[in-house]
């Protein structure tokens, strides 16, 4: 597996987000959607289009990357959190948060409307996809999806409040390779949905193997 490249003009806005915090004004698009706006500098509204989707071979057979992804650069360990609003309509409409490598290693993780039901939604993709849900017992306005990576691996949590947050997954990830990290949405089967993000938060934390070498050297 192949590290993101990253040119000079990444490397100078990366250390500008570490110094100063992810700033919406300041990320990229893959597949940029028609219509989006922020507002207050820290709410994304999109207007998800129709037959998008993030997905590579198993089950269905078919490979799609077309769904609307909003992004910053990061290297080494982070927390990142974001609070989601979808006015979901059809089966398989879902938003969240993505961190992303390249087009065949990436992981997206938030809300997948399924069948009338919200559900926790992961899906982690290293050269084919894998999917899992937790079904929600009813329809929150909204939710707080959060991921932790750390070393190797990258841990998904949501929460109701922003408070009490519950663990439903953690997924290998290659790490010592910087990363793509922000706000996605996705309509395979439906004519679109208004996805809105706020609080969206990416925190640097201390490398675990560096601090465990300090602790050696403390001895």
């Amino acid at each position: 597996m192949k590290c993101l490249k990253i040119n000079l003009i990444s490397l100078a806005l990366l250390a500008v987000t570490n110094m100063m915090g992810q700033s919406l004004e300041k990320m990229n698009w893959l597949n940029e959607p028609e219509h989006w706006e922020i507002k207050g500098g820290k709410t994304l509204v999109m207007d998800v289009p129709a037959k998008t989707d993030f997905w590579r071979i198993s089950h269905y057979g078919f490979t799609v990357d077309d769904g609307p992804f909003y992004y910053a650069v990061y290297g080494g360990e982070f927390e990142v959190k974001v609070k989601i609003t979808g006015n979901y309509v059809t089966t398989f409409d879902q938003m969240g948060l993505m961190i992303r490598i390249d087009h065949e290693n990436w992981i997206k993780a938030g809300v997948e409307y399924v069948n009338g039901k919200q559900n926790v939604s992961t899906v982690v993709t290293h050269k084919t996809s894998d999917w899992s849900v937790v079904q929600l017992p009813d329809a929150p306005r909204s939710l707080w999806i959060k991921a932790v990576r750390r070393l190797d691996a990258v841990e998904i949590f949501y929460s109701r409040d922003d408070k009490d947050y519950i663990m439903t997954r953690t997924c290998w990830l290659q790490d010592n390779c910087p990363v793509m990290i922000g706000l996605m949405g996705a309509c395979p089967d439906g004519k679109g949905f208004i996805a809105t993000f706020e609080e969206f938060k990416v925190t640097p934390l201390p490398d675990l193997r560096r601090l465990e070498w300090a602790k050696k050297q403390g001895k």
